[in-house]
């Protein structure tokens, strides 16, 4: 409990010299008094209009995809296992770069996650009922989740080359993975998924802690495993979907979250996915303010940045889990 207050204490700290830092600055105490509502007007556009949205933004998205990645580690019991294995992510952004062509770029803001969805469920659909033998085996969730989410990087390829030119650049900015030109709406279309979708993960994690054993264990204890699975397969697929469908493709927040809480709180679920949500949502929100502020007056897709972190990650979760 006091690790999982000190990560809700430094994620706050980190909220507030977001909001600070930029193009303008922000001095600190200028930062509180405008939250509280005694701050200058000069600063208000800047804290609610411009900053914000966008770091709201972050933290939901990042939440999202932590706690997605929390659950389909537990349930393929695979320390690599990410939104990306079952094809979720790919089927998203896929289903929304068509959409965005077939539309000529008018799209609404809350269709994406929708959209996002739909492609997600799809190829995640794809997987788990190709991977069914009698039953649905993780290892070969695994397997088969890397030749769909392969097809559906294809499909995003073709659907981008296949628009006008003009939206290529639209399109390509979104599939690297950023919050710039997010507004209040993006948010409020975005937060319903994530707490209802975190609340049910955390309210569940008992369930997702017997499966974590096995499926032998589980029907042992008088658990439904493959009607469970199937759930909480549904409960990550709607969770990263709806970040991809605000974010576009941010990358390796769903790997290293979960691994980094349970470092830090253990082997409990419950924990682990507070834990992670908060690291995920810390995480996207350093990202997006180095690639904001640090390259100015280039504004450089947060995803770039959990790509570069989370791939040399990657080769060490690969390494160490070598002779598993």
């Amino acid at each position: 409990m006091v690790r999982l207050l000190l990560l809700a204490v430094v994620l706050l700290a980190a909220v507030i010299v977001s909001i600070g830092l930029g193009s303008l600055r922000v001095p600190v105490s200028d930062v509180l008094r405008t939250l509280v509502g005694l701050g200058e007007q000069k600063y208000e556009l800047i804290v609610y209009q411009l900053r914000m949205p966008r770091i709201a933004a972050s933290i939901l998205v990042g939440a999202a995809m932590a706690i997605s990645g929390t659950i389909l580690q537990a349930l393929i019991r695979n320390p690599l296992a990410s939104p990306d294995l079952l094809g979720t992510t790919s089927g998203a952004t896929a289903a929304v770069v068509a959409f965005i062509t077939i539309m000529n770029g008018q799209v609404a803001v809350g269709w994406m996650p929708v959209v996002a969805m739909a492609g997600g469920c799809i190829a995640s659909a794809i997987t788990y009922l190709l991977a069914w033998r009698g039953g649905s085996s993780p290892l070969r969730m695994a397997m088969i989740g890397v030749s769909v989410s392969s097809a559906m990087g294809a499909l995003t390829i073709y659907f981008t080359l296949a628009g006008p030119i003009y939206l290529v650049s639209q399109a390509l900015g979104w599939m690297a993975g950023t919050v710039y030109g997010t507004s209040w709406t993006h948010v409020l279309y975005l937060a319903p998924w994530v707490v209802v979708g975190g609340a049910l993960a955390l309210f569940q994690s008992r369930s997702l802690n017997v499966l974590e054993l096995g499926d032998r264990i589980a029907i042992g204890v008088g658990m439904r495993v493959e009607r469970n699975r199937f759930l909480f397969i549904i409960l990550a697929v709607v969770l990263a979907s709806a970040a991809v469908g605000i974010a576009g493709g941010i990358s390796f927040v769903g790997l290293m979250a979960p691994h980094m809480a349970r470092k830090l709180v253990g082997n409990h679920n419950g924990a682990i996915v507070t834990a992670s949500a908060l690291l995920g949502a810390l995480f996207l929100l350093l990202a997006d303010l180095v690639g904001r502020t640090v390259f100015v007056p280039l504004d450089i897709p947060a995803g770039i940045f959990t790509a570069i972190l989370g791939a040399p990650f990657f080769i060490y979760l690969m390494y160490r889990h070598r002779h598993g």
